[in-house]
């Protein structure tokens, strides 16, 4: 999937000019938590968010220092804080030259985007103009669209102990050689041992993605490399391992 088929279009943007308090009544109209900012000619110029607008005087929450740490901060700082505080226009605060998506981005793309710059939506443009603005909430209708339209198959027993065991071998952190999962009638039963706990529910996570897996029995057991101890995930009694 791509940008395009994901976006929200068409977009609600404002000026640089916009005052703040339209721009904020525009957000919660509209149910968005972000805008772009075009010039007069429509180009992309910068983005204003709900974040841009937490620190505000008129609800009294811009940021308080004592004297001292003022001083470690220095007078450029503090004066950009004023600004963000008691602006009076959406240019004064917004983020210039925002990171931006075409509408032929990957899905995979814009997530390590996201995650890299740690921001939660992405305006896509053509050429400089916008023509849409992928966000988080975008991504999560992309999900719940393949949720609803994915099917389990149903797969014989043997084939979907072969596909857990293909799926195990690309995993590097999978102790495929300690474990032997045992399928019967779509139910996968996961037996063996692992070394580190958070195995235990990527191996049932890897188990439960097989198509035509109805449901997953763990018997894994777990042995602690330093004091040899087995632990089960059943109620069964821990048991110490034998001395080699």
């Amino acid at each position: 999937m791509k940008a395009k088929d994901i976006m929200s279009s068409p977009v609600v943007s404002v000026e640089a000019d916009t005052p703040i308090l339209q721009a904020v009544r525009i957000m919660l109209q509209r149910r968005v938590s972000g805008l772009p900012v075009v010039d007069k000619d429509g180009h992309l110029v910068g983005i204003v968010t709900e974040g841009d607008f937490l620190r505000r005087a008129e609800t009294g929450t811009q940021r308080r220092r004592p004297r001292w740490l003022e001083f470690v901060i220095g007078p450029g700082r503090l004066a950009a804080e004023y600004t963000r505080s008691h602006a009076r226009k959406v240019g004064e605060v917004m983020t210039p030259d925002p990171v931006t998506v075409t509408e032929h981005t990957a899905l995979e793309d814009i997530v390590k985007l996201m995650e890299k710059r740690q921001i939660k939506r992405l305006p896509v443009v053509l050429g400089s103009y916008v023509v849409g603005i992928v966000s988080r909430a975008n991504l999560l209708h992309a999900l719940a669209s393949v949720s609803r339209e994915a099917k389990p198959a149903e797969l014989a027993d043997e084939t979907i102990r072969a596909r857990l065991l293909e799926e195990l071998g690309k995993q590097p952190w999978a102790p495929l050689a300690l474990i032997n999962p045992i399928v019967r009638n779509g139910v996968v039963e996961l037996w063996g041992t692992i070394t580190d706990e958070r195995e235990r529910q990527a191996l049932v996570v890897a188990a439960e993605n097989i198509p035509g897996v109805k449901a997953v029995r763990d018997h894994l057991a777990w042995v602690d490399a330093t004091s040899g101890m087995v632990i089960y995930q059943s109620n069964e009694e821990p048991v110490q391992a034998k001395a080699s």
